[in-house]
């Protein structure tokens, strides 16, 4: 009896993992389904990001899809920063560690900003190069009427 007692608490921690794994594998497959209709996508437990053409769209991932979606055109950004807990890093240079990562969409309106959270670094290093390209890409297009 006292053994069984002994393994009771290693039983309740399997079945925390395997409901663990099974939620993050629904949180996945939600995600593919979504990000199938994007040119490029996104996904880490913070958040999605997917982009289609000039448009980006961002959102929170859950076991039945992505909620909070908010979309926005990369023509309407002014700038891109990385923040690296709530300071300004330079995307040449980023810091090896850091807890809260965002990169932060600012817009021409007074302060109005978009913040889609990363949870490494690398990742918001590499969507920050590549949607400034697009920006920069963007500006020296000449405007279609």
């Amino acid at each position: 009896m006292e053994k069984g007692l002994l393994w009771l608490p290693l039983l309740a921690v399997f079945i925390w993992l395997a409901w663990s794994g099974w939620n993050e594998y629904q949180k996945v497959e939600a995600y593919r389904l979504w990000a199938s209709q994007f040119e490029r996508a996104k996904y880490d437990i913070y958040a999605v990001l997917g982009q289609k053409g000039c448009d980006l769209t961002w959102g929170k991932p859950t076991r039945s899809g992505v909620v909070n979606l908010e979309t926005f055109s990369l023509k309407d950004v002014q700038s891109i920063r990385l923040l690296v807990d709530d300071r300004v890093v330079n995307l040449e240079t980023p810091p090896a560690k850091g807890r809260a990562i965002t990169l932060e969409f600012l817009f021409p309106a007074p302060a109005a900003s978009i913040k889609v959270p990363f949870t490494e670094i690398p990742l918001a290093v590499e969507w920050g190069k590549y949607l400034e390209k697009e920006l920069q890409r963007l500006r020296l297009e000449p405007a279609t009427e």
